[in-house]
C-alpha cells in the first residue's frame, strides 16, 4: 500500500474542480472503453451506431503517437496520424512504409472520442496529449490495467504506485498555463487517497485492481511481520476509538458513556415545556446511541479479537452498560415522560416522520418490558424471561436423540461410502450414530429400505427430555405473554417491528405460498416415484420418508454431465477478484465504490483485516468497512456482519458538549477537535453541511488462506462462499445506504422480517452471468469463467427446491402452532401437534407417527413465532429481482436506473419508513400498502423460483 504522506498530497494539492467548459460529462453515458483493439477505428463507428455516446480509442503509447504526422484522408474521410517504424532499428529500412498509429473519422466522432494514452511519464504523456488534443472529446490516461505488457515498463496500474509525480507534473503544466496539461488536471477527483483509482480525463474512473485484490491474503509471514512493526507505534485505538488504545480503556468508555448517559435520563425526567418534550424522542435515541456505541463495539471485540485481554475487558464493558439498559427498561419515568410527548398534539406535530417512527419504537419497547405493571407482577415478568432463556439455551445445547446409535449387521450398509463403513465396523456390525452426518450420508447411500427406515427414525426421534424441555419453554412463553397483556405469544412477538404484525397474516402467506409450491411437491414426487420404479422397485405405488434422500442423490447423479470440466469453480473466484467484483456492480447500481486505506496502528484486531473506505461517485465518504476474511483459531466460524455504530446525526449542542472532553480530564484520552470528541474519534461526515457519525462496519468470515511465503496462489472461494459473501455484503449495503438522522432506524434496525431481503436479494447477483462477467476470471490464465459451469451447478442443487421449500413452510407453520393460545390449555402436545401439520399440509412424504423430529428444531429458541422470515424474504428478494432487475435479463443485474430505484425507495430508508410501503414503492404495487392479511396472502402467492436456479 502506499503511505499516507500520498494521500496527505493528494488532499491538499489535487482539488476537485467541475467540468470544463469544452469538457466531456462522463456521467449517465453509454461508452464503448476497451484497452485492447477492438477500440479501432471500425468499432467504434459500429459503437456508435448502436447507440454508444462516448467512444475510446485503443491504448497508444505516448511514444508511439510523438513523432508522427497529422493527415488528412479523402478516400476514407479520416484523419490520420502516420510515421515509418523503425523496426528497432537506428535507422528505418529504405522500404519502409508509412504506418497508421491512430485514426478518427470526425465527421462521425466529433465531441464523442477519447484518446487512451499509455504512458509512465508525464511529460512524454502531455507531449503526446497536445498531438491530437484538438482532434478529439478528451484524454485518458490509463492507470488500471494489471496486465504485464503495461506494468512492466510502469504503465497503466504501476502508476497507482507514484500517482503523486503523475499529477505533480500535470499541476506544474496547469501553472505554467498549458492547456493540455490543464485539461489533464481536470479530472473530476483524479486520484481518491492512495490506493483508490485514478480517474482517466474528466471522469473515466479505473477501478483500483491492486488495492483491492490485496484482500486475495498475503501469506502469514508477510502481513504478521509487518503488523506486528506497525503495534510497536502508539496506537490510534480500535476502529479509531481514542479510548481503546489498551484492554484498559473499555472500562474509561463504558463509564463516561454511562455518565453522559446518565445526564440524559436526567434530563429526559426533569422535561416539563412544550420544547423539552419535543426533544424527548432525539434525547432518547441519543441515550440509546451512547449504550450501543459500547455494546455493539465491545460484543464484536469479545467475539472476535484474538488477544484475551481485549476480549475480557470487552465483555466487562458490556456486562457494565447492558445491566444499566435494563434498569432503563424498566423505569417508569422514562415510558411516562414519552407517553406525555405522545399525548401532546403540537409536540407530536413538530417531529418528522422519523421521530415519530423512533418515539413508537421507544414505546413498544417499554411496553414489552412490563414497565407498567405493578411491581408484582413486573418481578414475575423477570423471572419467567430469564428461566424462558435458561430453559432455551438447555434445549439448544443439551437436545438429543431417544436412541444414541443404530447396530445393524455391515452387510445391511450395502452402498454407504466405504470410508465410513470401515470407521464405524467393529466385530461385523456398523454402530452408526442417530444424529450424525454419517446417518445423513447412510439414508443417501444405503441400498436397503429396512435399514434406512431405522436410520430415518432413529434420526427424526427426539428423547423425552429434549421433547420435555421444549413443552417447557413454550408454557412459559405463553404465560408470559397472558402477564404482558397479549392472547399468545405470537401475538407479543409479531407486534415488534414485523411486517406481518399478526399470526393470522403469518398464516395467510404460508397458506398462498404453501398452494403456489404444492404442484412443484407433486411433480417432484412424481420424479421420485418413477426412480425408485426404474432402480429399487418396479411395482412400487408410494415414496416413503426414509426413500427420498436416497432416490434424490440418485437423480442428481443421473443429471450430471458426461464430461466433467477439468476445472474448479473456485479458480475463477480470488477473494481480491469478488470484492473487485462487489464494488463494480455497487458502483453501476449505486454510485459507490469500495477504497482500500491503509490502517493506523491499533486501528485492527489482526494482520489479516483490511479497511475499506465506502466512497460515492463525488469523492464523498459514506462509511467504513473492517474485513475480518480468514479463519483463524478461536474465531466464530459462522460468517457474519457487525454494525460496530450506526448512522447517526450528532446536533451542535454535542459538539458543544464534547469540548470539555478534548484535552481528556478523568483518565480519557485526547481529541484534536471537539467534533472529533463528540465521535470518539471514529469516522464521521459533514456532507451536505449535516455532521453525522459514519456507519463503521465489519464483516466476518472464516476462509481459507495459503500459508506458503512462495506460493503466488491467492486464497480462493468455492461458488457457496461467493453466494455468503455476497449474502453478507448485501447487509452491509443495507447499514451503508440506510444512513438515518436517528440510530434506533438506521440501516438493518428495521422490521426482523425485512431485514433479510436486502442479503437474500444478493444471492441472486452472485449467480448472474452479467455480475459474474464483472469479476469472475481464473487467477492464473486469466481466462472468464465459462458460465456453464455455474448454470450446471446451479441446476444440481435447486433441482428439488419444491420439497425443501415444503419443508420450510412447514417448520413456519409448526413455529406459529407452538405460540399460539392453545399451548396455554392442559392438554397441549407438542408431537401430536407436529404430526397434525403434517398430514394437514405436507404434499410429500410424511413422518411416521412414532417419531418426535420437533425435539431438534433449535431455531424456536432464537426465533419464536418468526421464524417464517426466512421464507418470506425469500419470497420477496425473488419478486424484487424479477420486477426490479428483469431477472438480470438485459444487463439489467448492473443498470444504474434500476438499482437508484431499490435504493431510493427501499435501502435508504433503514427503518425509518413503514417496510410495506418501501415495499409498494420498489415493486410498483398498490396492493401491498395496507399491508394486512391480504398484502400478506398476495406475497405468499408468487412463490420461490429463480431462473437462474430454475
Amino acid at each position: 500500500m502506499l503511505s499516507r504522506s500520498i494521500g496527505r498530497f493528494m488532499a491538499s494539492e489535487v482539488k476537485k474542480v467541475p467540468i470544463p467548459r469544452r469538457g466531456v460529462d462522463y456521467r449517465g453515458k453509454v461508452v464503448l472503453a476497451p484497452m485492447v483493439r477492438s477500440g479501432e477505428l471500425p468499432s467504434r463507428l459500429l459503437a456508435l451506431h448502436y447507440g454508444a455516446d462516448l467512444v475510446w480509442g485503443p491504448e497508444t503509447v505516448d511514444k508511439a503517437i510523438i513523432g508522427t504526422t497529422r493527415k488528412v484522408n479523402p478516400v476514407t474521410n479520416t484523419i490520420d496520424w502516420t510515421r515509418i517504424p523503425s523496426f528497432g532499428q537506428k535507422e528505418p529500412p529504405p522500404d519502409a512504409k508509412e504506418a497508421v498509429v491512430f485514426s478518427t473519422h470526425p465527421a462521425k466522432e466529433a465531441g464523442r472520442l477519447i484518446f487512451q494514452v499509455g504512458t509512465a511519464d508525464p511529460d512524454l504523456a502531455v507531449q503526446a496529449a497536445r498531438i491530437v488534443a484538438g482532434d478529439v472529446a478528451g484524454i485518458d490516461v490509463n492507470a488500471g490495467c494489471p496486465k504485464p505488457f503495461s506494468t512492466h515498463s510502469g504503465m497503466g496500474a504501476q502508476l497507482l504506485r507514484t500517482p503523486h509525480e503523475l499529477l505533480a507534473a500535470l499541476a506544474r503544466r496547469g501553472e505554467r498555463g498549458d492547456r493540455v496539461g490543464e485539461g489533464l488536471l481536470e479530472v473530476e477527483g483524479a486520484v481518491h487517497g492512495a490506493v483508490d483509482g485514478v480517474l482517466g480525463a474528466e471522469g473515466d474512473l479505473v477501478e483500483t485492481e491492486t488495492g483491492l485484490a490485496d484482500l486475495d491474503g498475503q501469506p502469514v509471514a508477510r502481513t504478521a511481520k509487518a503488523f506486528k512493526a506497525s503495534q510497536l507505534q502508539p496506537s490510534a485505538g480500535l476502529f479509531k476509538n481514542r479510548y481503546l488504545t489498551s484492554p484498559n480503556g473499555f472500562i474509561v468508555f463504558a463509564r463516561r458513556s454511562l455518565q453522559k448517559a446518565s445526564k440524559i435520563v436526567d434530563r429526559v425526567l426533569g422535561a416539563s415545556s412544550t420544547a423539552e418534550y419535543k426533544a424527548i424522542v432525539k434525547d432518547l435515541d441519543r441515550l440509546s446511541d451512547l449504550l450501543c456505541r459500547v455494546l455493539d463495539l465491545s460484543d464484536f471485540v469479545r467475539m472476535t479479537h484474538p488477544d484475551p485481554r481485549f476480549q475480557q475487558a470487552a465483555a466487562g464493558a458490556w456486562s457494565l452498560v447492558y445491566q444499566y439498559m435494563n434498569q432503563l427498561n424498566t423505569m417508569t419515568g422514562l415510558s411516562d415522560q414519552l407517553t406525555k410527548a405522545l399525548a401532546n398534539k403540537d409536540v407530536v406535530a413538530s417531529w418528522s416522520e422519523e421521530e415519530k417512527t423512533v418515539a413508537d419504537i421507544l414505546k413498544l419497547d417499554f411496553t414489552k418490558s412490563a414497565v407498567n405493571l405493578p411491581q408484582r407482577e413486573r418481578d414475575r415478568f423477570v423471572d419467567l424471561s430469564q428461566r424462558i432463556s435458561e430453559v432455551g439455551s438447555d434445549f439448544v445445547s443439551e437436545m438429543a436423540p431417544e436412541k444414541e446409535e443404530i447396530v445393524l449387521p455391515s452387510s445391511s450398509f450395502y452402498g454407504l461410502y466405504p470410508s465410513i463403513a470401515r470407521a464405524l465396523t467393529r466385530g461385523g456390525k456398523v454402530r452408526l450414530p442417530s444424529m450424525s452426518a454419517e446417518a445423513q450420508a447412510a439414508l443417501r447411500t444405503v441400498k436397503d429400505e429396512d435399514t434406512r427406515r431405522a436410520v430415518f427414525i432413529a434420526s427424526r426421534t427426539a428423547s423425552r427430555r429434549t421433547v420435555h424441555r421444549l413443552d417447557t419453554m413454550l408454557k412459559l412463553r405463553s404465560e408470559l405473554a397472558e402477564l404482558s397483556g397479549f392472547q399468545s405469544y405470537a401475538h407479543l412477538a409479531l407486534k415488534d417491528r414485523m411486517m406481518a404484525k399478526t399470526p393470522g397474516s403469518v398464516m395467510q402467506f404460508l397458506l398462498a405460498l404453501q398452494q403456489h409450491n404444492k404442484p412443484i411437491v407433486h411433480k417432484e414426487m412424481a420424479d421420485l416415484l418413477a426412480q425408485k420404479q426404474t432402480h429399487l422397485d418396479g411395482m412400487a405405488t408410494k415414496v416413503e420418508p426414509w426413500d427420498k434422500d436416497y432416490l434424490m442423490d440418485s437423480v442428481r447423479l443421473d443429471m450430471r454431465l458426461p464430461v466433467r470440466h477439468p476445472d474448479q469453480l473456485a479458480a475463477y473466484f480470488s477473494i481480491g477478484t469478488v470484492m473487485q467484483g462487489l464494488s463494480r456492480l455497487f458502483s453501476r447500481l449505486y454510485g459507490i465504490r469500495f477504497v482500500p486505506r491503509e490502517t493506523l496502528p491499533g486501528e485492527t484486531w489482526h494482520e489479516d483485516v483490511r479497511r475499506l473506505d465506502v466512497v460515492t461517485d463525488a469523492g464523498d465518504q459514506i462509511a467504513v468497512l473492517y474485513c475480518d476474511l480468514f479463519f483463524r483459531k478461536d474465531k466464530s466460524p459462522n460468517p457474519a456482519h457487525f454494525t460496530v455504530r450506526c448512522s447517526r446525526e450528532i446536533s451542535e449542542s454535542e459538539v458543544e458538549e464534547a469540548a470539555a472532553e478534548v484535552d481528556g480530564g478523568d483518565a480519557g484520552p485526547r481529541f484534536d477537535s471537539a467534533a472529533q470528541a463528540a465521535n470518539d474519534g471514529m469516522e464521521s461526515s459533514t456532507q451536505g453541511g449535516v455532521f453525522k457519525q459514519l456507519p463503521t462496519i465489519a464483516l466476518v468470515c472464516d476462509f481459507q488462506k495459503h500459508e506458503d511465503w512462495k506460493s503466488s496462489s491467492p486464497a480462493l472461494l468455492t461458488f457457496h462462499q461467493v453466494e455468503t459473501l455476497f449474502h453478507e455484503m448485501g447487509h452491509a449495503i443495507h447499514s451503508i445506504l440506510a444512513r438515518t438522522s436517528l440510530q434506533n432506524v438506521a440501516g438493518t434496525r428495521c422490521a426482523t422480517d425485512f431485514a433479510e431481503l436486502p442479503s437474500t436479494l444478493m444471492e441472486h447477483f452472485a449467480a448472474d452471468p452479467t455480475v459474474l462477467a464483472l469479476f469472475a476470471r481464473h487467477w492464473r490464465t486469466d481466462e472468464p469463467l465459462p458460465y456453464a459451469m455455474i448454470a450446471e451447478r446451479l441446476r444440481m442443487s435447486k433441482r428439488f427446491e419444491g420439497f425443501d421449500t415444503e419443508n420450510q413452510i412447514l417448520l413456519a407453520m409448526l413455529d406459529q402452532a407452538y405460540h399460539a393460545p392453545e399451548v396455554a390449555g392442559p392438554g397441549f402436545d407438542s408431537t401430536r401437534v407436529y404430526h397434525r401439520l403434517q398430514n394437514e399440509f405436507a404434499a410429500g412424504p410424511t413422518d411416521p407417527p412414532e417419531t418426535c423430529w420437533q425435539g431438534f428444531f433449535g431455531h424456536l429458541h432464537g426465533y419464536g413465532s418468526t421464524y417464517y422470515s426466512y421464507l418470506f424474504d425469500r419470497v420477496l428478494a425473488e419478486r424484487v429481482w424479477r420486477v426490479v432487475f428483469a431477472a438480470g435479463a438485459d444487463g439489467k443485474a448492473v443498470d444504474r436506473a434500476s438499482g437508484e430505484r431499490l435504493k431510493e425507495n427501499l435501502l435508504k430508508w433503514g427503518g425509518s419508513r413503514d417496510a410495506w410501503r418501501c415495499l409498494s414503492d420498489t415493486l410498483q404495487d398498490e396492493r401491498l400498502k395496507e399491508g394486512d392479511e391480504k398484502a400478506m396472502a398476495i406475497v405468499g402467492s408468487w412463490g420461490i423460483k429463480d431462473d437462474h436456479h430454475a
